[in-house]
């Protein structure tokens, strides 16, 4: 179900059919690096993380990571939404792309239309985003949308150190 239009992309929920995207892209090195390894290597488990990720989340909180979906070609790029994470009080901003749509202000348009949908939509006051220390892109990002960073946080059961950058609406 299409959530979102910018310029260049539709953001949408995500479906089963998604599995093969996801699973390159949880899959890039950079994902691994900055995020995590998900273990996903085959496309029933990665259907799997689907259901219980993203369609239980919009199920539950009526927001979710989307797919960003290239509008001139229907390829799905990265992808971009909210979080709401247990351990943590705020949503936060997600997003990640593919290497090939990278560095092609493609993040930049994603977030700043979620950030609308936030504000707009959700109703939030205040947004998060977290990101891994050595990841100067998405810190950069985060930046220039008028996030400030907060402090260093220990997250899930390996106790990851991650930045923590606040947004909060006027």
């Amino acid at each position: 179900m299409q959530m979102l239009e910018t310029e260049r992309l539709i953001l949408r929920t995500f479906s089963e059919d998604d599995a093969p995207f996801y699973m390159e892209l949880v899959n890039d090195p950079a994902w691994i690096r900055f995020i995590g390894q998900r273990n996903l290597h085959n496309l029933t488990d990665t259907r799997v993380a689907i259901v219980k990720g993203p369609i239980a989340m919009f199920a539950r909180h009526g927001f979710c990571l989307f797919v960003a979906e290239r509008k001139r070609d229907s390829i799905a790029t990265g992808i971009c939404g909210l979080i709401k994470r247990d351990q943590l009080d705020d949503v936060d901003l997600g997003f990640a792309f593919l290497p090939a749509f990278r560095g092609r202000g493609y993040a930049l348009e994603a977030a700043s239309a979620t950030m609308d949908y936030a504000k707009n939509t959700v109703g939030l006051k205040r947004i998060v985003g977290l990101t891994n220390p050595d990841n100067l892109s998405s810190i950069k990002l985060l930046e220039k949308m008028g996030f400030v960073f907060e402090k260093l946080i220990s997250l899930g059961v390996e106790k990851i150190d991650t930045k923590l950058f606040v947004y909060e609406f006027a």
